[in-house]
């Protein structure tokens, strides 16, 4: 197993939701953090299979956001390090992004569709 992928997986997670923290407390947007308390909110009363699954669709709802203000850094940012970086974040989640769906898919679990509940 290479430790490298996985090295950047765990970095690209961490610095998405470091990413995702300061973009709520910067620019001010209650909606951000209501967000994301309602994705862990959602996940509280879950176990097993509902447990994963709501897991997997909050995660890839959640990557996702990460890609796309790492794409809007990539282009707007002044300094070089965190242009680097974005890209860095972009690739890493697009891998777990894909990663989950495969899981999803093995799993057979039902992928949500955008306002449906879990």
């Amino acid at each position: 197993m290479e430790t490298k992928p996985l090295i950047y997986a765990i970095v690209g997670f961490l610095l998405g939701g470091l990413l995702v923290s300061i973009a709520a407390t910067t620019f001010n947007k209650p909606s951000t953090s209501k967000a994301m308390d309602s994705m862990v909110l959602s996940l509280q009363d879950k176990q097993g299979d509902d447990f994963d699954a709501a897991f997997i669709d909050e995660m890839i709802m959640h990557h996702q956001g990460a890609i796309d203000m790492a794409r809007l850094s990539a282009k707007r940012a002044k300094h070089q390090e965190i242009k680097d970086m974005s890209e860095d974040i972009i690739n890493a989640q697009e891998q777990e992004i894909g990663k989950m769906k495969e899981w999803r898919k093995a799993w057979n679990y039902k992928e949500r569709q955008m306002g449906e509940e879990m």
